[in-house]
């Protein structure tokens, strides 16, 4: 047996945003890997399609349509996991938005509707699932950041306070884990660009045009050809890392430059990303 199938195998994993992207790649790899599955999305039609995908892999998989803002809807989801699936040993905190807008004008519901799901949803699924993964003695919780989680980007204010927020959260939740002994621990995941519709799906507000980005469906297209690494590699990326316990994990080669960017030039890294920013929001090459 694999050293994942080892750390997977009969194990019950909860995952955010599994209707697409890179919660629809877990859910197919850790049902390769024998593990039983609750998987969620604000897409009831999405999610019960990917449960059916799955039908035939010979694990337990249940689906739920759940709003990750809404905690009373996380806490539920989280009882009835235990409840049918007998235990929970993994929540993978998946679910995400995306805004562009500058800070100069961003709206405050704007702000809230990005936070809620980003970082309100993170909180909400890390909460109501913990009791039950220190109860395995061998849990853990599995939040993703973002490379903007590392550093900062032009018109990304709210989605950088969103993913700076969740990678704080998660690195001391995973030293108050150690700290107790619990058996359960945490990893932050940091991707960098990946081939799903998180940009096309983006809110981009009306004073993006203040930053060169006037048609929202160019921005969008420009955006997404920065999209290298596929939800498949994602998956496998992440479920590597937190079967060694890893503290981190960066996905993708922009993930790397990134945080090496970070790493030598901790502020300096600005003035190349607002030169870099501007050239493609303005449509330069």
């Amino acid at each position: 047996m694999s050293r994942l199938a080892k750390r997977y195998q009969g194990r019950v994993a909860a995952i955010t945003g599994a209707g697409s992207g890179i919660g629809r790649a877990l859910a197919h790899q850790l049902a390769g890997l024998g593990c039983h599955l609750a998987l969620s999305d604000v897409n009831k039609a999405s999610v019960d399609a990917v449960a059916a995908e799955l039908a035939d892999r010979g694990v337990r998989v249940t689906s739920t349509a759940v709003d990750v803002a809404d905690k009373a809807q996380v806490q539920q989801w989280a009882e009835s996991t235990a409840s049918e699936l007998g235990a929970v040993h993994f929540i993978f905190n998946n679910a995400g938005v995306a805004m562009g807008s500058p800070i100069d004008g961003m709206s405050d519901d704007d702000l809230r509707w990005l936070m809620d799901i980003d970082f309100w949803g993170v909180v909400y699924g890390t909460q109501a699932f913990l009791p039950y993964l220190k109860q395995t003695g061998e849990g853990h919780v599995v939040n993703v950041s973002s490379i903007f989680g590392l550093i900062a980007v032009p018109s990304q204010g709210a989605y950088n306070a969103a993913k700076f927020a969740v990678r704080g959260y998660t690195e001391a939740l995973r030293q108050e884990l150690d700290i107790a002994h619990s058996g359960a621990s945490a990893t932050s995941v940091h991707p960098g660009g990946i081939k799903t519709n998180i940009a096309q799906a983006a809110r981009f507000t009306d004073n993006m045009a203040s930053m060169g980005a006037s048609d929202v469906t160019e921005s969008k297209a420009r955006f997404s050809k920065l999209f290298i690494t596929t939800p498949e590699k994602a998956a496998d990326v992440i479920l590597r890392g937190v079967a060694r316990n890893a503290r981190r994990v960066l996905i993708g080669p922009d993930a790397y430059a990134v945080d090496a960017m970070q790493r030598l030039m901790p502020t300096t890294y600005q003035r190349l990303v607002s030169a870099g920013a501007r050239r493609l929001m303005q449509g330069g090459e």
